[in-house]
């Protein structure tokens, strides 16, 4: 007995059209309601942790996303190939977009008077969980979403037919998870210890 036939009927260019219209509608309600100050928050670097704690809790949707279609695609469940390869690259582009505007963030968290000297002064021990061992366990996330994404657009209408492929992906798809958990959580208690 055979599962379902894939579906790829849905074209990518609609795909792409609905996720734009409604990422502008959120924006479009987000700034028009929102007073400034209270979206961004006080302090000279509110830009940063705003523009990266967005583009952290936009990669918690993807990678939770990510996750779930690692399960499916693990399980031979995942049929929509289109759906699968939108959301690898959405997923790597979303990684990307957190480490750059993390390590924009983390500038002022490593300058003189910063929380960086702050935690060297009162536990180094803080320092080097919180900000070296997170600061290269983030960098992971992306190359491994890349590396989902590539293989999900090159090779995704190969799912079925080879096994190897799919565990690889899922894997990978599960990794990039857990390392992007694990930094968001770190961050999320830097932020709480010791904002700039």
């Amino acid at each position: 007995m055979t599962g379902p036939t894939p579906n790829t009927s849905a074209p990518a260019s609609v795909l792409w059209a609905v996720i734009g219209l409604l990422g502008i509608i959120g924006l479009t309600v987000v700034f028009l309601t929102a007073p400034g100050e209270a979206l961004l928050g006080p302090g000279q670097y509110a830009i940063r942790g705003a523009l990266h704690g967005t583009a952290a809790g936009l990669f918690m949707v993807t990678s939770t996303i990510g996750l779930f279609q690692a399960y499916r695609i693990f399980t031979g469940t995942a049929w929509n190939i289109a759906e699968l390869q939108i959301g690898g690259v959405i997923n790597a582009a979303m990684a990307l977009l957190t480490i750059i505007s993390g390590n924009w963030t983390y500038i002022p968290y490593r300058a003189g008077g910063g929380p960086r000297s702050h935690f060297l002064e009162v536990g180094p021990e803080i320092h080097k969980v919180f900000f070296e061992f997170k600061e290269f366990a983030a960098l992971f996330a992306f190359p491994l979403a890349v590396v989902a994404a590539y293989l999900l657009v090159r090779y995704g209408h190969e799912l079925h037919e080879r096994r190897g492929l799919s565990t690889v992906i899922a894997a990978l798809l599960v990794l990039v998870f857990f390392y992007f958990v694990v930094t968001f959580g770190l961050g999320a208690a830097i932020t709480k210890l010791k904002s700039v």
